[in-house]
């Protein structure tokens, strides 16, 4: 682990750990399999792992303000530590975040404050979410897609902003899946062809 990947995830532990020891394990797994993508990442590696250890810590209690937590989690990472401005834009608009924005009545603020990074990161960063469950082990995109609709139910907010997101959060996981080739074990390719 990196200088930056081991702040990142002090930062994630203070913030997760107790309060939300779910949130935790999914952290970590999302966080290990951001660094199993090192091979393809190269001088990005580092951080993409940084924005894996921070990108749900918006869930914290600590720092939640409007219950948006890319946009509450990108804020504390820019006003109170002072993070690299990409990290912060990483965790703004991780797994289709823009989406839910809208949902929310936030496009405005989440896009005026946090531009996107850059498309190859944001989709590295969408397949180690997408493909991590709640407790931190290997998912399939289509499992997890349908793990989280059934979480919060037909009626939800998320629910709608998964149903919309869908067919790019699988876009994103199938293009890094085409960049991992001979890199990765077909376990990472089982279950995204069938959505």
């Amino acid at each position: 682990m990196n200088d930056m990947s081991a702040w990142a995830s002090k930062i994630a532990r203070e913030l997760l750990e107790q309060p939300l020891p779910r949130r935790w394990a999914h952290t970590q797994g999302v966080a290990r399999k951001a660094r199993s993508l090192a091979p393809i990442l190269g001088d990005d590696a580092d951080l993409l792992e940084a924005a894996a250890w921070l990108h749900d810590i918006g869930y914290s209690p600590q720092i939640a303000v409007t219950g948006f937590h890319p946009l509450d989690g990108a804020r504390y990472l820019r006003d109170i530590v002072h993070a690299d401005d990409v990290v912060c834009r990483l965790v703004a608009g991780h797994s289709c975040a823009i989406i839910e924005a809208e949902q929310r009545g936030l496009v405005e603020e989440l896009s005026r404050e946090f531009p996107p990074a850059d498309e190859p990161l944001r989709n590295a960063l969408t397949y180690c979410d997408m493909t991590t469950t709640p407790d931190g082990e290997h998912v399939t995109v289509g499992s997890r897609l349908s793990e989280i609709r059934d979480r919060y139910g037909p009626g939800h907010l998320v629910t709608r902003f998964i149903r919309l997101a869908e067919p790019y959060l699988v876009d994103a996981v199938r293009s890094v899946q085409s960049h991992l080739g001979p890199h990765t074990t077909d376990i990472f390719r089982i279950g995204t062809t069938h959505i």
